[in-house]
């Protein structure tokens, strides 16, 4: 709340008209991380929500302007490859961005149980929910090696 009003006290004397909007969207803004990806909520008359899957983020940006430097806060603007210029979703007022940073790297790459649990970004993952291509590639280099040994073995028959 703090950097809305820092951001709305630059308007001047329009402090109310930028103060208003900016405190709506404090009080409506809710983020959520589970498994499948990060959801953004916010709005009162107008509800926005903005879901982005894991495996769609493209690129993660950290921006931190005067004020959030000074108060210890980022925004994470997520990319995706949707074609337009602007992030997809800008994740405003965090605290611990590195360790966000970190996990949603981790996320989009597919790397299980290697996130930091300290800044509390952590989602509980399974075995389950392992990526299916690594597992079909698994799949695949087993049948290869068994095809392999299988040829070996026909050959050492054949010569001896």
């Amino acid at each position: 709340m703090k950097y809305y009003v820092g951001i709305a006290l630059l308007a001047g004397p329009l402090f109310p008209i930028t103060f208003l909007p900016l405190y709506f969207k404090y009080t409506t803004l809710r983020y959520k991380f589970d498994e499948d990806g990060v959801s953004m909520r916010w709005g009162i008359l107008f509800r926005r929500e903005v879901h982005l899957t894991y495996r769609r983020i493209q690129d993660i940006h950290l921006t931190r302007n005067l004020i959030q430097r000074w108060m210890g806060l980022a925004t994470v603007a997520i990319q995706t490859a949707s074609g337009s210029s602007s992030p997809e979703m800008s994740l405003e007022g965090i605290p611990k961005v590195e360790a966000l940073r970190d996990f949603l790297y981790s996320k989009m790459r597919g790397a299980q149980g290697l996130v930091d649990t300290s800044a509390g970004y952590n989602v509980a993952t399974d075995e389950s929910s392992a990526d299916e291509s690594l597992q079909l590639l698994r799949e695949i280099r087993d049948a290869l090696k068994l095809q392999a040994s299988a040829k070996a073995d026909a050959s050492s028959e054949g010569t001896t």
